[in-house]
């Protein structure tokens, strides 16, 4: 049966059922009588009706809510696992790309042998004087222990994957006072950077970009910092300097990932008529 129609039966059962109610029950009352009991007896059940759809509206507004809420908890869960997929790429990446940079940085950071004078004979003492004493020799400098470097950096990205954006920048930080030059130094300068950029500091993370893009030119870390340097760009309203690094992106490093997203960057940039 149609449901449109399934109100109207029960409200004409029910109108029956009251006038059969009210003839057997008010036989001997007059006519008005009669009609004021039924009119009072169909509000009755016209406000009946109305509590029953208040709480049928109640029950579906109560289901939306659920509805919603778990669509929230979805969209929160696939966002933490989209950071951690991209957190854990970029570690990888920097494991697969660690013992080369750090026979790089090695190379740069060794300072070079440079044979020693030979020092004088001593001369005999004589009645003048004493023997001329040697030369100090020179303190050679310690290299960084390569385990504790990659533990101190770990230690500041787990910060940043939990979502603890202030921790991190300290973190980082001070990894990049205690191991300049070291194998991670590129990728901390970026994280550095990008735990800013999410903080929504982005002054402090366009100059930190900045300094990935100048200080290591070589780095695969350079076109990330490009592109968010572009976003910043956007988000302050500087269309002008948006467009040109972006555009700078995509000329240096094509065919990549950052220069697909600068495109499309550049596209938004044009429909909003910036």
């Amino acid at each position: 049966m149609n449901k449109r129609f399934k109100p109207i039966l029960l409200a004409l059962v029910v109108g029956l059922t009251a006038m059969t109610e009210v003839s057997a029950a008010d036989s001997g009352a007059s006519l008005e009588q009669r009609m004021q009991r039924l009119e009072r007896m169909l509000q009755n059940q016209s406000l009946a009706d109305l509590v029953l759809q208040i709480q049928q509206l109640q029950r579906e507004v109560q289901q939306l809510r659920g509805d919603v809420e778990m669509q929230k908890h979805t969209m929160d869960e696939m966002s933490r696992r989209q950071r951690d997929l991209y957190l854990d790429i970029d570690q990888r990446l920097s494991r697969v790309s660690g013992p080369s940079a750090a026979a790089g940085a090695a190379a740069v950071a060794a300072p070079v042998a440079v044979p020693a004078p030979s020092a004088p004979a001593s001369p005999a003492p004589t009645a003048s004087g004493p023997a001329v004493a040697s030369a100090p020799p020179v303190n050679s400098v310690t290299p960084p222990d390569p385990k504790q470097e990659e533990f101190a950096y770990q230690e500041a990205f787990n910060l940043l994957k939990q979502g603890r954006y202030p921790e991190s920048i300290t973190a980082f930080g001070s990894f990049l006072k205690q191991y300049p030059g070291g194998t991670y130094e590129d990728n901390a300068q970026y994280w550095l950077a990008e735990a800013s950029y999410v903080n929504r500091d982005f002054d402090t993370a366009l100059n930190e970009f900045s300094k990935v893009r100048k200080g290591y030119p070589q780095s695969p870390k350079v076109p990330g910092a490009m592109l968010k340097m572009g976003y910043i760009y956007y988000e302050k309203q500087n269309w002008d300097e948006a467009k040109a690094i972006l555009k700078e992106l995509q000329m240096n490093y094509p065919d990549t990932t950052e220069a697909r997203l600068a495109d499309k960057r550049l596209q938004r940039i044009s429909k909003e008529g910036h």
